[in-house]
């Protein structure tokens, strides 16, 4: 099985849902492990209960600290824990936009509404005063506005005609222990997901100028130039001609700088079967860690050994100012 991913969750009470997330990490193939559970109250109830699990515990009160200077003792426990991912589960504090910036698209949340609607506050008495018959919880991205992030996931559960907000609060709970462990198991493994990694390659591919995108061979591939005329500078590869690796095919300047490349990394790169002996290069993308600038890189280099020397001089162009 891969290496699970590392998380570190942020409590303020009592840590319901950090507890969901914590028994269903002791599923053995469950894809993450929770290794810090934090909080900004020394006296949060879920401390205690991840201390009697065996998960390392920090806590550091907020009073008396500027929000940043709290936010970046927070951030140095959770770093030196070797966490990837932090996991929002009733932190009761509004983060700084440096935190976000540390922690951006490795910061998970869940809020008891079906996002866009009702951010913030009193979620249950806002849905059935506006005469929802549905309402329930998502799991987003954290980003520097409140409740704003992308929703990764949701789960809806049925206003009753008798609800309060008590009676929906502990329904929509329920709904929360189950979808949260989910959507960040799903998450953690995106990168393993071809559907996920091709989106990847396709936004910064069509990031470059002049380029669209067309099948060859039954693979997306990418060109640059007009629809008649235009030049094929990548290609996403999964499974395809015999080969069961998930990669990124690119051009090189020819086969020395292939023969280089693949006595640099031979675990990252391979010479492509069909492509190979025009100097092709293969990257891999299904080791679980990408390393997106350098395939954005590596898009750049194939893109300008093909594109039209007016597009080519634009960008040098542009970069010295």
């Amino acid at each position: 099985m891969a290496e699970k991913a590392k998380i570190a969750v942020l409590i303020s009470g009592r840590g319901s849902n950090m507890a969901a997330l914590l028994y269903a990490a002791k599923s053995s193939d469950c894809p993450y492990e929770i290794v810090l559970v934090a909080s900004n109250d020394p006296e949060a109830p879920g401390l205690t209960l991840a201390q009697a699990e065996g998960v390392p515990t920090f806590s550091h009160p907020h009073k008396g600290l500027a929000r940043a200077a709290h936010d970046e003792i927070m951030h140095e426990a959770i770093a030196d824990s070797g966490a990837e991912y932090v996991v929002l589960a009733g932190y009761m504090r509004i983060l700084s936009d440096g935190f976000v910036r540390k922690w951006a698209d490795h910061m998970l949340n869940i809020h008891p509404s079906l996002l866009p609607k009702y951010k913030g506050l009193d979620t249950y008495q806002r849905a059935i005063d506006a005469g929802d018959r549905i309402a329930g919880c998502s799991v987003h991205l954290v980003t520097a506005e409140l409740d704003d992030g992308p929703v990764l996931a949701q789960t809806e559960v049925a206003i009753l005609p008798d609800d309060d907000a008590d009676r929906l609060a502990s329904r929509i709970l329920i709904a929360e222990h189950q979808l949260y462990p989910a959507a960040v198991a799903k998450y953690v493994t995106r990168e393993a997901d071809p559907e996920w990694i091709l989106t990847q390659i396709r936004k910064r591919a069509l990031a470059l100028p002049e380029t669209h995108e067309r099948p060859s061979f039954g693979a997306p591939g990418w060109r640059v130039g007009s629809e008649k005329t235009g030049k094929y500078f990548a290609y996403f590869a999964r499974s395809h001609h015999g080969e069961a690796n998930i990669a990124l095919l690119v051009k090189t300047t020819g086969l020395d700088e292939q023969a280089a490349l693949l006595e640099a990394d031979p675990d990252l790169y391979y010479a492509p079967k069909f492509y190979g002996k025009s100097g092709w290069i293969a990257i891999r993308l299904d080791q679980g860690k990408t390393d997106w600038d350098h395939i954005a890189e590596q898009l750049y280099k194939s893109w300008s050994l093909v594109a039209p020397k007016r597009l080519t001089k634009m960008i040098r162009i542009a970069n010295e100012f």
